[in-house]
């Protein structure tokens, strides 16, 4: 049996963001992203869009083809030119010292960021990860703003 709690129990307070961003001629689209409860999730999804994006690189063939598998949250296929940026991706999601400094990373408060360059085209992918303290962050924006105070109508 547990024990009872002696005070309000705290939501969790800290959430992780992950995204894909594809920067072409100094312009960055976002390609996908999620917001999941823990930082192993995170780079678990990140992961699997790097080496989806990796298995839909090849000779000729169409990366929205190479991946019938997208899911709702799953990045939009990239066209990569050269082998250089799917390789990179394939071995980061495959490199557990790569993946442990990722978590470090997440775990200090810290970005965990990973960027490839398809240098045929100057085609940049960005794999980033951040924690977002939602619950802090809503507890000061209660206290910077507080709820206008409600009047109720006369006679009503």
């Amino acid at each position: 049996m547990k024990p009872a709690s002696s005070g309000p129990r705290r939501v969790r307070a800290l959430d992780y963001v992950a995204a894909v961003t594809v920067t072409v001629g100094g312009r960055a689209l976002p390609i996908g992203g999620v917001a999941l409860p823990n930082r192993r999730l995170v780079l678990r999804w990140l992961r699997r869009q790097a080496l989806r994006m990796a298995d839909g690189h090849g000779h000729g063939r169409d990366p929205a083809r190479a991946a019938p598998w997208l899911g709702a949250r799953d990045v939009r296929p990239v066209t990569f030119h050269g082998s250089d940026a799917p390789e990179a991706l394939r071995a980061w999601a495959g490199d557990h010292g790569s993946q442990d400094h990722a978590m470090s990373a997440l775990e200090s408060g810290r970005p965990a960021l990973l960027t490839v360059v398809d240098p045929f085209v100057g085609l940049g992918v960005t794999l980033g990860a951040w924690p977002v303290d939602l619950c802090g962050w809503v507890a000061a924006a209660s206290a910077d703003h507080p709820y206008p105070p409600r009047t109720e109508a006369e006679g009503a």
